[in-house]
């Protein structure tokens, strides 16, 4: 039977063989003098619910637990030489004082908000499973912590070595947001590092981190050593691998074995202690994945070679040869390149050659696909995928023009890495800016979608070459992730170069209405909503961010005449609606000319109206010698230069510098005044001038 402590704190001295039972929420010390000896199954230590042990003596228990789950505490001040299981699970708390011994034959549990701290010189020591997850806490100040079983730190649970703290696992699962943090202290695993899903392993202040089996660091997994006072060993034989996965980093001070790069984005720093004549080996090295050598700063040009899994990089000190070192399949010597860090680093990184399509083999980039190969296509209206043969595939090289608007002039648009859901795209994506996404059963040309920060034009990028894919219809297809279109030919063909076997182009000119995939998908209300929830995701996005400067508009027109002579004729007389000017003699036309924006551009993207709107004017009235004549010719179907048609029957926009006739009323020395109202104006960008000097832009 156990020793039931009924009520206020029960001291214990002498050897007692039965069971403590100090259950909801009753107190009990085992004395310095005091031993517990139980040969018997169950709990040898029973507080569950808010009961409360501190032991000072020891306790003796092979094949009976400890047991403080759900509030209960457990204080060791003294010697636990054999127990069973040990629970300290939802919101338990276990403490290890200085010098105290705690050993676990079976599992050890402070999962679900538990907790255990382990002081100076105390140790514990566990033959099963180790479980911290789901938001336990484990702190180690000096004292050590062995299990020959897993660790289990996933799903948020926090583990923190101090100064003197050593921690000893034969595998660690840190995934899901699981995080260790060392400050001076070791850590060292005889097996599997399991870092994925935003895990986090960081080291400092002279910490060390052993892993003798292989580390999966993917999907935002980070590891991160200081480099200049603590390191990691990642192999004792010649089986240890870093892997580094989708967008993860690892920050080592220096390294022996392997680092495996799969996915894209990843960066790895390798520290000033790192030697340069026994580097670790490479695997799978590709798109947009980084490392930087903080051993190594500039000296002149460097220079960047490889050859048969040898890199070479010279500068003019030094020759580093990387031996070992194997890219990704469909990467060369040509996606090689070097650059320099903030603080004067070597970096070697890696560009991404072309977005990966979907086929019927698996994966293949763009740029190597070949006519008849087949693609995997999204039938929307079925909800399945359905296989197309690809019939044409061109090529087309860009510079970008400077001077126009962003999407006009050529700049790549870059779509980071998860900008439109989590893994989608899987990597940063570059495309042109008319090329479209696939969103709610439409397409969606992706400037409509530029929010400047997680998705941008890329201004790093000025002259490029880009690919499209015809399949035998047009159709929804899957580029690095992300659904978007096959090329429809609208007219454009001529302007590729066509790769790969000789195709037989047949048909006419094809068109959005008739020809399309899915539906255009271009007005504001469709767009809007979907520029505002990509615009939402921005902070969750892992890339750089691109500065957005606040757009300054404003309503003044500054609307004034120019004649065909030249003269620049200022209003009069204006109000919020009407201005009138004095035309002098012989005045045959007049341009309008005022500031002029784009409504894409000061409403947002996802407005699809990429005309230059000067001002709208209704009626115009020129009166001289006491007559007063209507003139109309910019309402008339037929407009002069510098008028955009609408459906207004009253009112037409300038886009900035429109003509005006006016007629013979003013010859003969005759002065007039020429009246007009102006229906709407603006907004501007501020930045913008009236187009006194702008080219005539066509109707």
């Amino acid at each position: 039977m156990p020793t039931t402590v009924t009520h206020g704190t029960t001291y214990f001295s002498g050897t007692n063989t039965s069971k403590i039972n100090v259950s909801t929420g009753r107190v009990a010390v085992i004395n310095s003098d005091a031993s517990v000896a139980y040969t018997g199954l169950g709990n040898v230590v029973d507080g569950t619910t808010s009961g409360s042990v501190t032991n000072y003596g020891s306790i003796s228990a092979s094949t009976a637990d400890i047991d403080v789950s759900t509030n209960g505490t457990f204080y060791n001040y003294g010697t636990v030489s054999s127990v069973d299981d040990v629970r300290a699970n939802t919101s338990g708390v276990i403490v290890l004082g200085t010098s105290s011994v705690l050993k676990a034959t079976g599992y050890f549990d402070v999962s679900t908000n538990g907790s255990l701290t382990v002081d100076k010189n105390a140790t514990l020591s566990v033959a099963g499973t180790f479980n911290n997850s789901t938001y336990g806490i484990v702190t180690i100040n000096g004292g050590t912590v062995s299990t020959s079983g897993r660790l289990d730190n996933s799903t948020t649970g926090n583990i923190t070595i101090n100064s003197g703290g050593a921690l000893t696992a034969g595998s660690i699962d840190n995934a899901t947001s699981g995080t260790i943090s060392l400050s001076s202290g070791t850590l060292n695993t005889s097996g599997n590092i399991n870092n994925s899903t935003s895990g986090t392993i960081t080291g400092s202040n002279g910490s060390n981190i052993t892993i003798n089996g292989t580390v999966h660091n993917s999907t935002n997994g980070l590891i991160s050593v200081d480099k200049s006072t603590a390191s990691i060993t990642a192999i004792t034989g010649k089986t240890g691998t870093v892997s580094v996965a989708n967008s993860s980093s690892v920050s080592i001070g220096s390294m022996a074995g392997t680092i495996a790069f799969s996915g894209n984005s990843n960066v790895v720093t390798l520290g000033t202690a790192q030697s340069l004549t026994s580097l670790p080996t490479v695997t799978g090295f590709n798109g947009t994945d980084k490392i930087d050598l903080d051993g190594v700063t500039f000296t002149g040009t460097p220079s960047i070679s490889y050859n048969n899994g040898t890199l070479t990089i010279v500068d003019d000190t030094q020759t580093i040869t990387w031996k070992n070192f194997s890219l990704a399949s469909g990467y060369d010597s040509s996606t090689l390149k070097l650059e320099k860090e903030a603080d004067g680093s070597l970096a070697v990184v890696c560009f991404l050659p072309g977005s990966m399509i979907r086929t019927t083999v698996g994966e293949v980039a763009v740029e190597d696909v070949q006519i008849g190969d087949e693609v995997l296509a999204f039938d929307w209206r079925n909800n399945t995928d359905i296989v197309r043969p690809v019939v044409w595939v061109g090529k087309a090289h860009v510079k970008v023009q400077h001077g126009l608007p962003d999407d006009e002039a050529g700049w790549p648009v870059r779509i980071l890495k998860d900008a439109i859901a989590d893994g989608i795209p899987y990597k940063d994506m570059l495309i042109t800016a008319e090329h479209c996404l696939f969103f709610r059963d439409r397409f969606v040309p992706v400037r409509m979608l530029v929010n400047g920060v997680s998705i941008f034009y890329d201004k790093s990028i000025t002259s490029y070459d880009y690919y499209h894919v015809e399949t035998e219809q047009h159709s929804v297809i899957t580029a690095d992730g992300m659904l978007t279109e096959s090329y429809l030919d609208t007219g454009n063909r001529s302007s590729f170069r066509q790769e790969g076997k000789i195709a037989t182009l047949r048909g006419a000119v094809k068109n959005w209405a008739d020809d399309a995939g899915a539906p255009l998908g271009v007005e504001r209300s469709f767009v809007e909503p979907l520029f505002r929830a990509l615009q939402w995701r921005e902070n969750s996005v892992v890339g750089t961010k691109i500065s957005t400067t606040k757009i300054e508009t404003t309503t003044d027109p500054d609307l004034h005449l120019i004649t065909q002579t030249g003269a620049v004729i200022r209003p009069m007389r204006k109000t919020a609606h009407h201005y009138s000017f004095m035309l002098p003699p012989n005045t045959e036309s007049v341009r309008i000319v005022s500031r002029s924006s784009r409504p894409s551009d000061v409403i947002g993207p996802f407005v699809d109206d990429r005309r230059y709107m000067g001002v709208a004017v209704a009626d115009v009235q020129l009166q001289c010698a006491k007559q007063q004549f209507d003139i109309t010719s910019h309402l008339q179907d037929e407009k002069p230069a510098g008028w955009h048609d609408t459906d207004w029957t009253d009112c037409a926009w300038t886009n900035g510098n429109a003509e005006l006739p006016l007629g013979d009323h003013l010859t003969h020395g005759k002065m007039g005044i020429l009246s007009m109202t102006i229906r709407a104006a603006g907004p501007y960008l501020l930045n913008t001038k009236p187009n006194s000097d702008m080219k005539k832009h066509s109707a």
